[in-house]
This record gives structure tokens, C-alpha cells and sequence, in this order.
């Protein structure tokens, strides 16, 4: 039993060092000096990067720009997806399953074949070059996700409750708004952390629809600070760390929720 436990302890470690392994060793290069990165290790360690990221750079205004298009990318998907997934899994009509397998065939495209068309229609009604711009396709890819996600929480919700708010003389809407909607609060937290996360950390998109330095996101910032000359990583390993951390606290702080909400109806009563 004490070998069983002792390798069970050794897989754990091993396993969180493969995982954890790179984040930490990108804090301690945020840490290292700008001129001992060629050094296997750092003769002291300094904040120097993260000043230089925070105060040197725009940096905090490329953070509230990635948070801006982030929450209205959620917002959208949480609003539009959470009535699409209740009608769904508790009204009545022919192609629900059929519109449920067209969402998630929309995901299934490669982000870089979409870049072109999507890119002539932001040029055409005037929002390439725009957060709102940029969160639109966002909200596109997300929705999908939104939709699998929500569906099947409404589906383990009783369909008593519907139908008693019906004979009360709720309407479907009111049905979902008064009733149903405020049980589906642990499908929505989960929905709008995996949305949010995924808003966060896209850059192909971003790249191309951004022109402006003043509207960049975090990743197109971060991809950029490498110059002709000169490849600051100590000042790159700080600000991944500095976007990172919301993400990583948000996770942790919900995981139980992202769990739910992705096992949601995979084991039938």
C-alpha cells in the first residue's frame, strides 16, 4: 500500500510539473534580468519587465480592450444562446436536432478560411477595425459552445416546471425569463467563463480585423513586441503572466462550474 501511494504521489507530481512546469518557468523569466537571458540562471531576480510592460507600454489599455471585447462577446452569446438553447430542449417543433448539428457544424470551420469573406463584410458595413467589429465573429464561433452547453442544462431541468408555468398563464418567454432561467444559473456561469476565455485568447482574428496600435487585444500586443532588432522576452514572459493570471483565477475559482457544465447530461436518470 505504501508503494502504491508513494507512486501514486510521484504520477501527481510528475504530472503537475509537466503541466505547471511552463507557467512557472514564464514567471521566472519575467523575473530575470533583461541582460542574463543567456545565463542558466539569474544572478537576482527584478520587477523591471513588469514595470516596463505596465508603465513603458500601453499595455493596461490592450488588457481593457481584450476585456471589452471579451464581456460583449459573452453577453451576446449568453443573451441570444441562452433562448435559442431553452426552445431547444423544451418547445415542441420538427429540426431541433438538425439545427442543434448545423451549430456545431458552423465551429467545425477553420478559423483561417473565414478570415477572408468575414473580413470584406466588416470592410462593407463599416466595422473592421472596431472592438464591436471584432466581437461579432467572436460571438459567431462561440455560440455554438453557448448552445451545447445551455441545451443541456435546460434538458435536466423538469419539464414540470414548464408546463405548471404555462398553466399559470406564463407565456413560453415568460416560462423561461421567470422560471426556468434563474435554475439555468449554474449552466450560464459555466457558459459565459469557457466564452469569455475563448474571446480572450483568440488572435488570428484580432490580427487581421485591427489596424489601429490604440485598438489591439492582448495577444495581437504581445505577438508584436518583438521588434527588427531587438526580442524583449522578459518583457513578453510579463505580460503573458499579467494575462494570464485573470484567466487562471477564474478557473480555479469556477472549475467545479466548468465541469458541471461540460459533463451537463452526459449520464441520463
Amino acid at each position: 500500500m505504501k508503494q502504491r501511494g508513494l507512486g501514486t504521489a510521484l504520477a501527481v507530481v510528475a504530472f503537475l510539473t509537466f503541466f505547471l512546469g511552463p507557467f512557472f518557468w514564464q514567471v521566472l523569466t519575467s523575473l530575470w534580468p533583461d541582460g542574463e537571458l543567456t545565463r542558466p540562471w539569474p544572478s537576482h531576480l527584478t520587477v523591471e519587465n513588469y514595470a516596463s510592460v505596465l508603465w513603458g507600454r500601453p499595455f493596461l489599455r490592450v488588457v481593457a480592450n481584450s476585456l471589452l471585447v471579451a464581456a460583449l462577446t459573452t453577453a451576446f452569446c449568453l443573451t441570444m444562446g441562452a433562448a435559442a438553447a431553452f426552445a431547444l430542449a423544451k418547445l415542441e417543433f420538427r429540426g431541433r436536432g438538425l439545427l442543434l448539428s448545423a451549430a456545431l457544424a458552423v465551429s467545425m470551420f477553420p478559423p483561417i478560411a473565414t478570415v477572408s469573406p468575414l473580413y470584406l463584410i466588416l470592410r462593407a458595413v463599416g466595422l473592421r477595425d472596431s472592438l464591436i467589429g471584432l466581437a461579432l465573429p467572436y460571438a459567431t464561433f462561440a455560440l455554438p459552445l453557448t448552445l451545447w452547453v445551455l441545451t443541456s442544462f435546460f434538458r435536466q431541468l423538469p419539464d414540470e416546471l414548464y408546463r405548471a408555468a404555462r398553466v399559470d398563464g406564463c407565456t413560453p418567454f415568460q416560462a423561461f425569463r421567470r422560471v426556468l432561467l434563474p435554475l439555468a444559473a449554474p449552466g450560464l456561469a459555466t457558459t459565459a467563463i469557457l466564452v469569455f476565455i475563448f474571446a480572450w485568447n483568440e488572435f488570428l482574428y484580432a490580427l487581421t480585423f485591427l489596424s489601429t496600435p490604440e485598438k489591439r487585444t492582448v495577444p495581437v500586443a504581445i505577438s508584436l513586441f518583438a521588434s527588427e532588432y531587438r526580442e524583449p522576452w522578459g518583457e513578453i514572459a510579463a505580460a503573458s503572466v499579467v494575462a494570464t493570471l485573470p484567466l487562471v483565477v477564474l478557473t480555479v475559482l469556477f472549475q467545479r462550474r466548468i465541469v458541471s457544465g461540460l459533463t451537463a447530461g452526459a449520464v441520463k436518470e
